[in-house]
């Protein structure tokens, strides 16, 4: 479903072609921003078709896949807007995963090349021996060693090549790139976005939500290669001609109020895109920064439901509001959210003009408001397919609509309330009790950094809910404290029955609590 305001991309339609030419007045702006420099978008432009030259002198043709193992910073925009220019497709994997992860990406992918950060390259070369996949083409990105017989140095290959004159001649509804969901269970799943699908999320949700300016600085936490942060990092300031931080650590507290408060290039960003972790993590720190040295003016949310009390914490701070939405793999960006002027903490917001959602129950029909139903959504920039997964493309991709797995409620005013995953809702004495809920109250109580629920089965084999719970440090709290105070906020038969203490929670590269690492936890125990 489109919407009226909102022109479609032609049918001949290449994206990195389309960002570079919304560029062309402003060549000497800075595009992005990192540890080691900046990058100017007539240099973005000359080095996007300079490598785009060079993969295609690789003998590299039409649609073979590119894996994309690099660190945030100034070479991976040009990696995967270069790779699409060439009428590549570029697939973008998680940095953080293991050897094994990637030796079944090379083999799923049937990658040609690899364009890699140095510091990742042991990792690559140990899944390339595991792996039955052979790649021929290996691309280092700052290496930090002598290159091997068939690696190539990212930078000297890049300006080795002249620009490439013109971009392949792709279709907009050609496959672009993929992005790897992060599956609660089993192997990721490749999935496979066009050249259109990103020029939707900038103008519908980028443009049309965020109201980007091109005198923005933005910074996010999530990494280009997830989805939320593609759209933050990559695909939204560039088709605004705005400028963007990019960071190759870990965003931890520390490193974040390093780039809000301008401690890296003197630039403190205006929009700053994070996750309800990250943002718990942030306000827990002592080095919280106050309020008059930052400069944000937009501040995003998704990954995870933001919690109404961390919300409202964060704007008492800083006097800016998070702006939650969900978003996923699937749809590439958020499709539902709360909007810059008109914020309901507590609930994810309204549908993205341009997108339709619907609740649907465990037959297909619609449920009524105040009800939770499984979400499906309707939009332009849905995936084309999983890869090689037919069973699921199918379950997941229902003609116009896509499954999403979460529960909603709809609200009287129009909004949704999140109840969890599908897989995660609980039916506590025959009653749908939502793990998130139960959660987002522990965490008001003072004491309580995080918190996870879980069900499990009591003597009876009657689920009963359990809470993993951490404490901020130097707090204490017994569980009959945190118990009765969950039980003067909720009704009666929500309350934890069982709350244990512990370090950390267990999490994926996002930040997203696995639940699941929980309740394996528990049946190996029992």
């Amino acid at each position: 479903m489109t919407t009226p305001t909102v022109a479609a991309p032609p049918e001949r339609f290449n994206f990195a072609a389309h960002l570079l030419a919304a560029n062309t007045q402003r060549p000497d702006k800075a595009a992005f921003v990192d540890d080691s420099g900046s990058l100017s978008y007539g240099q973005l432009d000359e080095r996007v078709r300079g490598l785009a030259a060079g993969l295609l002198g690789l003998l590299l043709r039409r649609e073979e896949r590119v894996l994309l193992l690099m660190h945030d910073g100034l070479d991976w925009p040009v990696a995967f807007l270069g790779s699409l220019y060439a009428g590549l497709v570029p697939v973008a994997v998680n940095t953080l995963l293991t050897a094994d992860d990637y030796a079944y990406m090379l083999e799923h992918s049937r990658a040609q090349a690899v364009l890699v950060s140095g510091a990742l390259l042991p990792t690559l070369t140990a899944a390339m021996v595991k792996s039955d996949h052979e790649v021929q083409r290996v691309i280092v990105s700052h290496p930090l060693a002598p290159l091997q017989p068939g690696q190539i140095d990212f930078s000297a290959f890049v300006a080795a090549h002249a620009p490439l004159a013109k971009p392949a001649a792709t279709q907009a509804d050609d496959p672009g790139f993929w992005l790897y969901s992060s599956g609660s269970t089993g192997r990721p799943k490749g999935t496979v976005h066009s050249h259109a699908n990103p020029y939707w999320t900038c103008e519908l949700y980028g443009k049309g939500v965020l109201r980007l300016r091109e005198d923005d600085v933005g910074f996010s936490a999530a990494k280009l290669f997830f989805a939320y942060g593609l759209g933050n990092g990559l695909s939204f300031p560039m088709s605004v001609g705005a400028t963007t931080l990019l960071m190759a650590e870990r965003a931890t507290p520390a490193a974040t109020f390093k780039r809000l408060t301008g401690g890296v290039c003197g630039l403190k960003p205006t929009v700053f895109y994070g996750a309800p972790t990250g943002f718990a993590g942030m306000l827990a720190d002592p080095a919280l920064p106050a309020r008059d040295r930052v400069a944000l003016r937009l501040v995003s949310s998704a990954g995870e439901a933001l919690p109404a009390e961390l919300g409202e914490r964060f704007k008492a701070h800083f006097g800016v509001d998070i702006v939650d939405g969900i978003g996923s793999t699937e749809m590439l960006h958020i499709f539902l959210s709360n909007r810059p002027d008109r914020v309901r903490y507590g609930s994810t917001g309204w549908p993205v003009p341009g997108y339709t959602v619907e609740l649907r129950d465990d037959h297909g029909q619609p449920v009524p408001d105040g009800e939770p139903g499984d979400l499906y959504i309707q939009g332009p920039s849905a995936a084309m397919m999983y890869w090689g997964n037919r069973a699921k493309t199918r379950e997941t991709f229902q003609g116009g609509w896509t499954k999403s797995g979460d529960k909603y409620v709809r609200n009287e005013d129009g909004s949704y309330t999140y109840g969890g995953r599908s897989d995660d809702m609980l039916k506590v004495s025959g009653v749908y009790v939502s793990p998130f809920e139960v959660e987002a109250t522990l965490v008001q109580h003072p004491a309580v950094l995080e918190a996870a629920v879980i069900g499990v089965a009591d003597a009876e084999g009657l689920i009963k809910t359990k809470a993993f719970v951490t404490l901020k440090p130097g707090a204490t709290a017994t569980e009959e404290e945190l118990k009765a105070f969950v039980k003067t906020r909720l009704a009666p038969y929500k309350y934890p029955r069982q709350i244990e203490f512990v370090s950390e929670l267990p999490k994926t590269a996002t930040g997203k609590i696995q639940r699941f690492r929980l309740r394996e936890r528990e049946q190996a125990a029992h």
